[in-house]
């Protein structure tokens, strides 16, 4: 999805400034003055319309998006509130034109044009102002989906997931193209992160997602619940990474608690492995270290035995045998 061509929106005084300097300069080539206070406040009314249109229509219709991205945008910022938001903007629009060729019109009557010029340019400025703190959130908005990473319904999509501080960015790190940071401390990752593996003319895409905790849903963050919406709406199977040493600060216990409810959520295969082999591994699952690079292979062709099989039955813990 490319947000990232969504521009910077402009504010209420930057959109009025911009107005102002346009229609002085067309009404430097009218030598009548009347004709030119008419042809300025034409070219305010219309310049903001303008304005204000090209800026709801640089915002994707939000009930055409994929789910993961409609799931997100609601997280972040709120569906609704953006809707609220351009409509708004929108109304200003089509308020702020219909004003100004009223006054316009009425200058041809009046008899000092430059009076009526003064009460157009001061109501739609009126009509901008009120629509200032929709424009700041627009620009929020904007810049929060420019943040979203690409996350493509064609290809083969692992989604890796499991508690905080258990190695799944390191896991990423090693088999992708993505980069995300790696530290010590749980929480590392704030948002979702996409890499890729080409795969001869095909690539596989791993998501790399935040942690979630084991909680009631209204209690998790925004950061879980994204994980979360990428669980749901874009794996064709989920790497489930626990941590036996159980150093992420979270025992197997609730780990596990947490994989028998992902389990619940998603419609997909589910592949759990046990990270940092190097120090306690677990008989019953398939174990790697993201230190030493221990099974990180037989992982990987693990997960690729469903890129033919998308519509595969969750499986149970993977056999002992294909371990």
């Amino acid at each position: 999805m490319e947000f990232e061509t969504i521009p910077t929106v402009p504010t209420a005084e930057e959109v009025l400034d911009r107005s102002f300097r346009r229609a002085a300069a067309k009404k430097k080539l009218k030598t009548n003055k009347d004709a030119a206070n008419e042809e300025f406040v034409r070219a305010v009314a219309s310049s903001v319309r303008d304005k204000l249109e090209s800026t709801v229509k640089t915002f994707p219709t939000f009930e055409q998006l994929p789910p993961f991205y409609r799931d997100l945008a609601e997280i972040l910022f709120g569906v609704d509130r953006l809707r609220k938001s351009l409509g708004a903007v929108s109304w200003a629009a089509e308020q702020a034109y219909t004003v100004g060729i009223q006054h316009a019109r009425a200058m041809r009557a009046a008899r000092n044009t430059s009076e009526v010029r003064k009460q157009a340019v001061a109501r739609i400025a009126s009509i901008v102002n009120q629509v200032g703190d929709d424009l700041l959130f627009l620009n929020e908005a904007r810049n929060i989906l420019r943040k979203i990473p690409h996350i493509s319904e064609e290809d083969f999509t692992v989604v890796v997931a499991g508690y905080p501080n258990v190695g799944k960015s390191s896991f990423i790190r090693l088999v992708s193209s993505a980069e995300p940071e790696v530290a010590r401390y749980p929480f590392t990752t704030k948002g979702v992160i996409v890499g890729h593996r080409e795969l001869g003319r095909e690539r596989m895409q791993l998501v790399d997602t935040p942690g979630v905790l084991d909680r009631p849903a209204e209690e998790r963050n925004v950061i879980e619940q994204q994980a979360l919406s990428a669980l749901v709406n874009t794996a064709d199977v989920v790497l489930f990474v626990l941590d036996a040493s159980e150093q992420c600060g979270y025992s197997m216990a609730d780990q596990q608690a947490l994989l028998a409810e992902v389990r619940e959520m998603v419609g997909v295969p589910i592949v759990p492995v046990v990270n940092k082999a190097d120090i306690c591994g677990a008989e019953e699952y398939p174990t790697m270290s993201t230190v030493t690079g221990e099974g990180v292979e037989e992982v990987l062709e693990t997960l690729l035995r469903y890129r033919s099989t998308k519509e595969a039955s969750p499986p149970e813990d993977i056999p002992a045998e294909n371990r």
